[in-house]
Parts: C-alpha cells; sequence; structure tokens
C-alpha cells in the first residue's frame, strides 16, 4: 500500500525523514471529546474494544483531531488472556478485575490454545476496518503485552502497585511460571502475525510492568520471551516498550527489534551511546509536563527533539497521556514536534 504519510515507518526502519514523526500512547482515549461520546453510548470499554466499528472509529479520531503520524488500533492487553480463558472486567476508576486467576498447574492446563481469527476475530476485523478507512493517510500501529506484564495481570487478577503475587508464583512455581509465560507468548505471536496480516503496519511490544522485577528476575521470566516474540516477527517492524527497565537497557538493545520506546526516566544521551545507530529510539516526554504551560511544554518538546537529534527517533511520550490532560497541551506537544526542524 502506499501512504500519503508514511514518515514514522520509513524512521523505525532507520530511514532519514525530513522531520521527526510522532503519535502518542493512548492517543485513543479519554482527551478526546469525541472519543468520551462514543464511549458514553456504549455499556463500558469492554464492549468499545469488542465493536470493530467503534473501535476503528476512535482509532482514526486522533488522526483527525491531532495530526498524529500513525494510529494505533484501539483495544486492550488483556484481549490475550480473555482468548487463553480468563474472562477481564474493566471497571470505572479501577481498572481490569479477573474473577478467576491462575494458581495452579491445572488451571495452566485448562487453559485454550489461542487461534486469533477464532477469540481475537474482533480485533482483526477492527484492524481491517480501520486500513480501509485511512486509506493510506498514516501506518496502524497494531499491539500486545509483553509476555511478564500479561501474566502478572493472570496471577494478580487486577492492577497493583508491587504485583507481589505474581512474583510470589515466580519464586515458588519457577517451573510452572516458565509454563505459563511460553503459553502466553505462543498466543501473543500468533496474535501478533494475524495483526499484521490483517493490515497492521509495524507492531509495538508492551511491557508495562517490567519495572517491578529484579535484573535478574527480568532476564529470566521477561526478556527472553520478548526475544522469541522479535525472532518470531519478520513482517513488520517491531517496537518494544519495557517501562522502568532501565536495569536492562544493554541486553533489550540486543534485541531483534527496529524500535525501543525510552520511558521519561530512561537518560536520552546515555542511551544514545549505549545503542549506537543499531536501534531507533522512541519517546520520551513525562506526561505529566502536559499539564504545564504552554510555553514550558514547548521548550522541553524542543528541548528532547535536540537532544534526540535529527535521526532514529520516534517522538512520543514516556507512556500513556494521562485521560485528564487538556486536549490543547496535547496539540502544543504534537505541533511542536511537527513544526520543528534541525539547523
Amino acid at each position: 500500500m502506499s501512504f500519503q504519510n508514511d514518515l514514522l515507518l520509513r524512521v523505525a526502519k532507520g530511514e532519514q525523514g525530513e522531520r521527526t514523526p510522532v503519535w502518542m500512547m493512548r492517543q485513543a482515549g479519554r482527551i478526546l471529546p469525541q472519543y468520551r461520546k462514543v464511549r458514553a453510548s456504549l455499556s463500558g470499554f469492554v464492549e468499545l474494544v469488542r465493536t470493530p466499528e467503534r473501535a476503528c472509529e476512535v482509532t482514526i479520531q486522533p488522526v483527525d483531531e491531532l495530526g498524529v503520524d500513525a494510529a494505533i488500533i484501539f483495544s486492550d492487553i488483556l484481549v490475550i488472556p480473555e482468548a487463553l480463558g480468563l474472562e477481564y472486567k474493566m471497571i470505572e476508576a479501577k481498572g481490569p478485575y479477573f474473577e478467576k486467576v491462575i494458581e495452579s498447574a491445572q488451571d495452566i492446563a485448562n487453559l485454550r490454545t489461542v487461534n486469533p481469527e477464532d477469540q481475537l476475530g474482533y480485533v482483526l476485523d477492527a484492524i481491517k476496518l480501520t486500513k480501509a478507512e485511512l486509506n493510506g493517510r498514516v501506518p496502524l500501529i497494531g499491539f500486545a503485552g509483553a509476555p511478564w506484564t500479561i501474566f502478572s495481570y493472570m496471577i494478580e487478577g487486577q492492577g497493583s502497585k508491587t504485583f507481589s503475587k505474581a512474583k510470589k508464583f515466580l519464586y515458588t512455581e519457577p517451573e510452572l511460571s516458565h509454563q505459563l509465560l511460553q503459553k502466553i507468548t505462543d498466543a501473543t505471536i500468533a496474535y501478533l502475525k494475524a495483526q499484521i496480516k490483517a493490515g497492521a503496519d509495524i507492531v509495538q511490544v508492551f511491557d508495562s510492568w517490567a519495572g517491578v522485577l529484579s535484573a535478574e528476575s527480568y532476564l529470566t521470566y521477561s526478556l527472553p520471551y520478548i526475544k522469541q516474540i522479535c525472532d518470531a516477527i519478520d513482517e513488520a517492524p517491531v517496537i518494544v516498550f519495557a517501562k522502568g527497565a532501565y536495569f536492562v537497557r544493554k541486553q533489550l538493545g540486543e534485541l531483534n527489534c527496529q524500535v525501543l520506546g525510552l520511558d521519561w526516566n530512561m537518560d536520552i544521551q546515555e542511551s544514545r551511546e549505549l545503542f549506537g545507530n543499531n536501534k531507533v529510539l522512541q519517546g520520551n516526554i513525562d506526561p505529566c509536563l502536559l499539564y504545564a504551560d504552554f510555553a514550558t511544554i514547548k521548550k522541553e518538546t524542543i528541548k528532547m527533539l535536540n537532544t534526540f537529534g535529527p535521526n532514529n527517533h520516534i517522538a512520543n511520550l514516556g507512556h500513556g497521556v494521562y485521560p485528564d490532560t487538556e486536549l490543547d497541551k496535547v496539540k502544543c506537544f504534537i505541533d511542536t514536534v511537527k513544526e520543528h526542524r534541525f539547523s
């Protein structure tokens, strides 16, 4: 497919762009009044995820309203545990909740083998619809959660500051932990390949809870499974975003992926020196910067862009945009990136 704007794809592949491309994690969401209107017409978040026409609609809204250089399919990382057999609910103001969690070898044995076309067809349909509606305006990003992050929800049953139940399982049931992580990995590889087949131009792996593990645990229970995913996906570029994983930056840089996402705690210059030109870097403004005044947002965004430099950088936040962020502040960030030129 030919694109009207393929800047993000070109830069993700290591090519030089005329400017820095920009998109934002959680760009399709409550920052947009159009999204809130769609959400209010449905029973809740999960129905929106499972309704391809509405998921398509909210995926495209940031392209129309913000002028970002890519759309990211509206979905959730927790569709994978659901496909495996653990249903989740999204509780307003609290987050995800699983009534049934993994507690034993039998629970793991009872998990389904995931066929994306069967259990996750609604996501694939949303991708196909979105590709048709975008009609080449910008690339479409697909995504999935990293195995450790998915594992943590399947054991814990909900969000947590410490994920101590999930970590306890790693320490007390290491063999079962590896069994579950492998099942999640196999399902994730199949799912991402199906997303690409359906039309995703690039995919991102979110390891949202990387930072709760020690370096040793991360190298044992997370990175090997992300490596399997990166090695298996050769049909499209892969972005790996491991939040809080500054302690394994060197090993992240050895992954067979094109782009590494940096959170706002990761030093840009240090990361550049570590990765050289082998990786395109994505990030990494603190989402809370967008609460500041316009002059501060513009100044700090330009500072970030100049620190990353003109090549091998995709502008983004260091995590998802917060839902109470003012729309004009988001537009200020995006417009500043798009207007900036390197002298």
